[in-house]
């Protein structure tokens, strides 16, 4: 979008574009609040976790609720990473190399976890154990969640961090004013720019966080039936 399209109140199709813009991101961490309360409520069903689940704030800024996701991701990839921690204390090197090996039968990584996730976790139930082994040997906390952590922190650090979330609301008009008056007027392009931009890899991302993430609690509703 170009700077000169905003620069014209009465181009109806262009103010609607850069409210569509900004109602797409925030969309998009909403769903990702959501995914990321599914993940923490099985973390801590069956892996004993305590992580708090998170909520969008109406009041804050983008960047602000961008800093509640990526607290609480952190705290999912530092549980998983002590369990992983644990796991590789108490088990045989090549043990532990089975559990990390793409070409490694799923069947024998399940007797490998039986045998070391109840030292691990204590009293664990086949459920945790498959949740357990399906976080670790997946890319969901290794790398997905990492990605998107980056992310949200370009965000966050961009010009569209102090943007708030309230706008939603609001008219039209409004909603303009709040989007262009939380930019400098020499900043303009690079707002727009940054939408599209951070949007396009953001939604990227997300989708592939929110798809493992109902890898996971579809296991888990497996194990339960």
């Amino acid at each position: 979008m170009a700077l000169s399209d905003l620069l014209y109140p009465d181009n109806p199709k262009r103010r609607q574009e850069l409210i569509q813009l900004h109602q797409e991101l925030l969309d998009c961490m909403s769903t990702n609040f959501h995914a990321t309360n599914e993940l923490a409520g099985v973390l801590n069903e069956h892996l004993g976790c305590t992580i708090p689940h998170i909520h969008m704030r109406e009041s804050s800024t983008v960047k602000e609720n961008c800093d509640i996701i990526i607290q609480a991701m952190s705290e999912i990839q530092h549980q998983v990473q002590k369990i992983d921690s644990d796991m590789k204390e108490k088990l045989e090197p090549v043990l532990y190399q089975k559990l990390y090996d793409i070409k490694e039968p799923e069947l024998e990584k399940i007797a490998i976890a039986h045998k070391i996730f109840s030292i691990v976790l204590g009293e664990a139930t086949s459920t945790a154990e498959m949740v357990a082994l399906k976080l670790l040997g997946s890319s969901l906390v290794t790398f997905t969640v990492s990605k998107l952590i980056s992310l949200l922190a370009q965000i966050g650090a961009s010009v569209l961090g102090g943007i708030s979330i309230t706008i939603l609301g609001l008219g039209i008009e409004m909603i303009l004013h709040a989007i262009l008056g939380a930019v400098e007027r020499n900043q303009l392009s690079t707002a727009v720019r940054s939408y599209e931009e951070h949007l396009a890899e953001f939604k990227a991302a997300s989708e592939k966080y929110q798809r493992a993430i109902r890898e996971v609690t579809s296991l888990v509703r497996q194990q339960v039936q």
